[in-house]
């Protein structure tokens, strides 16, 4: 009696392993393509994620979200950053082959993102990266992340490291703390035909500012944010005129991505961020995590990140932020209940 009753319980728990691999299998088969138009990945993503995923799953049934009707993504509830903190978030049953884990600042509890494929996200960031500024292999590749670089599982180090292989530059590299090193090189690179990049954490960019202020105008910099505690915190626009005036360049680039995210968006200079394909922006009201605040008007940024296929897609972050039509954003700061993130900067405009 024992062994029948077994019997369909075990091919029953198979079948439903079986779908959902199926299901993720297609889900990232489709993702790959240039055939899906991004709501109905977002919404697929959902079905998917709202089921699998049981910190997610677990949220929205307790938040009597479970079974709300969900027929356009701006339905969709948004999973809380700080979960990441605490939960171990994934969808479905896989083993962690790397973690990425956040900065913040000394004493903080960090954020720990569960890497099923760390290849996967570095391939995505490539194609990002070079969709907006052209092949990697064009540029030598300078990257300054003191902070970064100090302690292990940075998904900016990460892509930074690959970003360096990929340029295949004998001149691409990091620099920690020699600022004259890293002088000399630009100066080196300024003679070749490559394009140049200067990747860098905020302190570092102004501490490099301060030691050698130099003609980098054949430069593109680029900051990544976050002052770590090294430094006081500025409104970008004070950070990018230092930088401008120091390094002879008419503009800042800026990157913004985050641990818990496996897509960026980056901003060429005017402070307006252009997602990338698999990312959008959405912003909620401050007062009422449920409810989308209207294009034009300031809000807390919820980020789709269809990338983010086995852990969570739907993220609620800390950030403040106002979107355009053309879902292009603008990062105003960060609400002052939450705790200092790397890719952020004070407020500047509300």
């Amino acid at each position: 009696m024992c062994h029948l009753w077994r019997i369909p319980f075990s091919f029953a728990l198979f079948s439903y392993l079986c779908r959902k691999k199926y299901l993720r299998k297609k889900l990232l088969e489709k993702l790959q393509m240039d055939s899906w138009t991004f709501e109905d990945m977002a919404l697929d993503i959902y079905a998917y994620q709202s089921v699998h995923n049981p910190v997610y799953h677990q949220f929205l049934t307790l938040s009597g979200q479970f079974d709300k009707p969900i027929s356009q993504i701006e339905d969709i509830p948004f999973l809380p950053i700080s979960f990441f903190k605490s939960h171990e978030i994934k969808s479905g049953a896989w083993e962690t082959s790397t973690l990425f884990e956040s900065s913040g600042t000394t004493g903080a509890i960090p954020s720990i993102h569960h890497v099923r494929n760390q290849q996967f996200y570095l391939s995505n960031a490539q194609r990002i990266f070079e969709k907006q500024y052209g092949a990697l292999e064009e540029y030598h590749l300078f990257a300054l992340l003191p902070g970064y670089l100090e302690r292990s599982n940075s998904s900016l180090v990460a892509m930074a490291d690959d970003f360096i292989s990929k340029t295949q530059s004998p001149l691409s590299g990091f620099y920690l703390h020699d600022f004259v090193a890293l002088k000399d090189v630009l100066a080196k690179a300024k003679n070749s035909n490559r394009k140049c990049l200067l990747l860098g954490v905020s302190f570092g960019l102004l501490d490099f500012a301060e030691a050698h202020q130099m003609d980098l105008s054949h430069c593109l910099i680029m900051e990544t944010g976050g002052m770590k505690g090294r430094r006081k915190e500025l409104i970008r626009e004070e950070l990018h005129q230092i930088l401008k005036t120091a390094f002879n360049v008419s503009a800042i680039h800026s990157e913004y991505g985050m641990t818990e995210l496996f897509s960026q968006a980056y901003s060429k200079g005017d402070g307006v961020y252009t997602p990338a394909k698999t990312m959008r922006i959405l912003l909620r009201e401050v007062n009422d995590p449920f409810a989308l605040a209207p294009f034009g008007k300031t809000g807390l940024i919820n980020v789709i990140d269809l990338a983010n296929m086995d852990t969570c897609s739907f993220i609620a972050t800390d950030d403040i932020g106002r979107i355009s039509q053309d879902f292009q954003f603008e990062v105003l700061g960060r609400y002052d209940q939450s705790d200092v993130r790397g890719c952020n900067l004070m407020v500047s405009d509300l």
